[in-house]
């Protein structure tokens, strides 16, 4: 049982050392240790305490092998700055997880750049790696290369990774190519609600996957004659489900149409990519999707994702909340036209350079300066749509938003269960929100915050909301348990720091 208890340990490390991009060599200076100890450690060969593994955890800055014993990372914020200069937005999160499940149609070797340095994509690189996917970061631990294995072993999958993370469902439409019989994981990620697996069946039991859940875990059983022999027509214009119906047409050897396909920003980039390995689609950023596939993929392929739009509306988000100039680069403006439109109709004093494309050669950038703004309430209510109505993802940041504007703001977040209740946290934060149902929140603002100690809401957005709230706060506030802003921003504590933010990250040791 010790050795056991060694290995799984080793395990751990060597994977938090890998996800940073570190070599043992590396990690051995940082401990004051040599190479060959944390060759040792990491086969489960060499005895480890609990100092021993604490210290591992704050170099390698990972959760993981804290095994609680470091705790939780928390946020200490000194509210009241403002803010200045210029921020780049990173990668998209949503792109990048999708891209790490379409490497399994590859056989060749992928490179994906400038990845999001994330716990979304920690976690689907542990479920890749357990299942014999040889994964490494490269270039000073920018970029990330994939190389699968000939065959998968699905009977090794790393379960408690995949439940972390709902993009794990995207592994369905790769995985119906390689094997007749496999199992997965129950879906997990945010508390957002009950949401059902039903709409990717509705696309994915066309090429032949069937479906039987128990235990907590997908027992799935595909019959490879299967195929499409009419259009598939998606009963919920979802990203994930678009994806999925993507990932198993570019593997067909056929012609597959998809209608009521999302057009967002993830699902293009996500066709971007699979053009790279000589699938060809036509209506990319059109509801009804073409896809040519082709019964094999097997080459070497290179891929820029493009930049993150919801990152970026967190970031003038930030700005507009703690009443800054400041100037947000590489902002993917095509997806968020309607946002700004708003923003325009409340009274947001911006302006924007010309239009670049991004490294993917395909999506429309600009740089964007944000001014101080006396803001309005819109005469309508806030609510997402579909691509390209204003973004599910962004309806948060506006509840930050009208909190600073004068009037009252009608926020209608219909897509999710319950992700509205958690906008009503800014309430301790000196807001005055009043949820009127599971998927309305009405919003009074201006807005005199206060700081305070709270616990992070569970739900990605609402939690950066909660952030940017407190950053407007005089005085200091607590964030308590960030794990879920982790999931989904690199670095953002840092990053908001060097712009005149003052948050420090802390753990209760």
């Amino acid at each position: 049982m010790a050795d056991d208890y060694l290995v799984r340990i080793g395990k751990l490390i060597r994977d938090a050392r890998q996800h940073r991009g570190w070599t043992q060599t590396q990690l051995a200076e940082a401990l004051g240790t040599s190479q060959s100890a944390v060759n040792r450690i990491e086969r489960g060969n060499q005895n480890i305490s609990l100092e021993m593994i604490a210290r591992i955890g704050e170099a390698l800055d990972s959760e993981i092998v804290s095994l609680g014993y470091a705790g939780p990372m928390h946020l200490r914020v000194v509210g009241g700055r403002r803010l200045s200069g210029a921020i780049d937005v990173k990668t998209s999160k949503n792109a990048c997880v999708a891209l790490l499940c379409a490497s399994l149609l590859n056989k060749g070797r992928t490179v994906l750049r400038r990845v999001a340095r994330i716990e979304e994509v920690y976690r689907l690189l542990e479920v890749l790696n357990s299942i014999g996917v040889r994964t490494r970061w490269i270039n000073g631990g920018t970029d990330l290369e994939i190389v699968p294995p000939a065959t998968l072993d699905m009977d090794a999958i790393d379960a408690d990774a995949a439940r972390r993370t709902r993009s794990i469902i995207m592994f369905l439409g790769p995985l119906l190519h390689r094997l007749d019989r496999f199992r997965l994981p129950y879906a997990g990620g945010c508390d957002l609600g009950t949401r059902t697996i039903e709409p990717h069946m509705i696309a994915l039991r066309r090429f032949g996957l069937d479906i039987t859940a128990t235990e907590g875990l997908y027992h799935a059983v595909v019959e490879q004659s299967a195929g499409p022999e009419r259009p598939i027509v998606l009963t919920e214009r979802g990203d994930t489900v678009t994806e999925n119906a993507l990932l198993a047409a570019a593997r067909h050897d056929g012609v597959t149409v998809i209608r009521n396909a999302s057009s967002n920003y993830m699902v293009q980039d996500l066709c971007f990519f699979l053009e790279a390995l000589g699938v060809r689609i036509d209506g990319v950023g059109t509801t009804t999707l073409t896809v040519h596939g082709v019964a094999s993929i097997d080459m070497d392929v290179d891929y820029s994702p493009s930049e993150d739009p919801v990152e970026a509306m967190s970031l003038i988000a930030a700005a507009v909340v703690t009443e800054s100039q400041l100037t947000v680069r590489r902002v993917p403006i095509e997806f968020l036209e309607i946002e700004l439109a708003v923003l325009e109709e409340m009274g947001l004093d911006h302006d924007r350079t010309a239009e670049y494309t991004a490294d993917n050669g395909r999506t429309r950038l600009v740089d964007l300066t944000v001014r101080p703004s006396k803001l309005e309430a819109p005469i309508d209510k806030i609510h997402p749509m579909p691509f390209p109505g204003l973004n599910i993802d962004n309806v948060p940041f506006f509840a930050a938003i009208a909190a600073v504007a004068q009037g009252k703001t009608l926020i209608h977040d219909w897509v999710y269960d319950n992700r509205a209740i958690y906008l009503t946290d800014l309430n301790r934060l000196g807001g005055r929100l009043q949820l009127l149902d599971p998927h309305r929140v009405l919003v009074e603002g201006p807005t005199r915050w206060r700081a305070a100690e709270m616990m992070c809401p569970p739900a990605l957005r609402p939690a950066v909301v909660v952030l940017l709230a407190m950053m407007a706060a005089e005085g200091t506030s607590v964030l308590r348990n960030v794990y879920v802003i982790n999931r989904g921003y690199e670095d953002l504590a840092e990053r908001l720091n060097s712009v005149g933010a003052q948050i420090e990250i802390f753990r209760d040791i």
